[in-house]
């Protein structure tokens, strides 16, 4: 095993509550993963929720979609409002959504997806990812977020659903306020910011639909009008499905991705061991996205709800109980992952779930992971002696973890 100065520490947790969670676990979740994880397999909420962190239970669940759904209605109504432009957004996209509509909509993704589509994109990212490190080459300071990591996505996903690129610039802020609402509390701030995010990108997407109608794009390459025309499901998407799932499609692939780079690029700065061996062994950068992935997921947390009495390591959970599926916990999980506190790039097998599992594991994890290698191998093969400057800034989130500001010179 290569060396990294892992260190154990350890916390306490008793009475831990996500909604109000004890100092430190924002900006260093990962002790207190470790505790919860020795602590038991359910740990219940003041709320009535439960946490579940182990791995083989994050599994059953994902895989299981009659005892666990992914509707959030019922636990949407109470924190957004019902009816609300984000209870309306979050109940209406893939991610929070059970059949027909989930089976539906991640039909016409898949279709749109496929590998033969994804390898059309190559060129166009490579083309992208050049282009900002020319850019970033010319300063002797950089921000490895603002001017590289939140810049792919944006513009792949972008490509994708073929967005004017003069009209790209505000996806990133709708895109951070939306997800943003998804942290287990909310200030009357965020969530306000959050309403009115949703509001202006449905206003935007509706023009953007209209255009699209009265002039369809490629169906091979453009996603819009395939949504558009309902290829690969059984009938057409309403316009409300349609808008929200494109709201679905650059949130989900922005932020995530964006934390992939970012964190992969710190992650190698932080074990120079692991990025020398990385250097020295360019074909290694595939096991190496799967260690970032699972080291540093850029998804700490999921949800599901019971739709039936279950039992769970002994407890027996009722019906309509929400379920906080700690990701970030599950892929430290040492059960499953020999010395799950090592940055391994080589650690193979490397079953993490990041991408999340079972029938709605993430429809562009291929397009992510592809992303991601040539973001990173390039940066590396291009800038080999890069180095995170002081001032690295959290995104200061729980769900999605990454950073806000990475300060690097090349």
């Amino acid at each position: 095993m290569p060396a990294n100065n892992a260190q154990q520490v350890y916390v306490n947790i008793e009475g831990f509550d996500l909604a109000k969670p004890p100092e430190g676990f924002v900006s260093d979740p990962f002790p207190f993963y470790d505790a919860l994880l020795s602590a038991a397999r359910v740990v219940t909420q003041p709320d009535g929720s439960v946490l579940l962190c182990h791995h083989g239970d994050l599994d059953r669940v994902y895989r299981d979609t009659t005892l666990f759904s992914s509707d959030k209605k019922a636990a949407f109504g109470p924190k957004f409002g019902v009816g609300s432009p984000l209870f309306e957004h979050h109940t209406t996209s893939l991610v929070f959504s059970d059949p027909p509509l989930h089976t539906r909509v991640r039909r016409i993704m898949t279709s749109a997806l496929t590998p033969r589509a994804i390898a059309r994109m190559e060129p166009g990212l490579v083309n992208t990812v050049d282009h900002l490190l020319d850019e970033m080459a010319q300063n002797e300071q950089v921000d490895l977020i603002e001017d590289f990591a939140a810049s792919i996505p944006i513009q792949i996903i972008g490509n994708l659903l073929d967005v004017p690129m003069e009209e790209r610039g505000p996806l990133r802020d709708w895109s951070l306020a939306i997800l943003g609402a998804l942290e287990p509390s909310l200030s009357l701030q965020q969530l306000a910011v959050g309403q009115s995010a949703v509001n202006e990108f449905k206003d935007y997407l509706s023009n953007l639909i209209a255009r699209r109608r009265a002039q369809p794009g490629d169906i091979e390459s453009d996603v819009l009008t395939r949504l558009i025309n309902g290829d690969g499901a059984e009938g057409q998407l309403s316009e409300i499905e349609l808008i929200q799932n494109c709201i679905f499609i650059l949130n989900a692939g922005h932020e995530t991705t964006t934390n992939l780079i970012g964190s992969g690029l710190a992650l190698l700065h932080d074990h120079p061991d692991q990025k020398e061996r990385l250097l020295e062994q360019p074909d290694l950068i595939k096991p190496a996205i799967e260690e970032m992935l699972r080291f540093r997921s850029p998804n700490q947390l999921g949800n599901r709800e019971t739709t039936a009495e279950v039992e769970i390591g002994g407890l027996t959970i009722a019906k309509g109980t929400n379920l906080h599926l700690v990701i970030g916990a599950a892929n430290r999980d040492p059960k499953v992952f020999t010395a799950p506190e090592v940055f391994d790039i080589s650690r193979s097998p490397n079953r993490h779930l990041a991408f999340a599992g079972g029938p709605h594991v993430c429809v562009g994890l291929t397009l992510a992971r592809m992303e991601g290698k040539i973001a990173i191998g390039r940066l590396l093969e291009r800038f080999p002696d890069y180095k995170i400057l002081p001032g690295r800034v959290s995104g200061g989130r729980m769900r999605f973890r990454g950073y806000a500001r990475l300060p690097a010179a090349l």
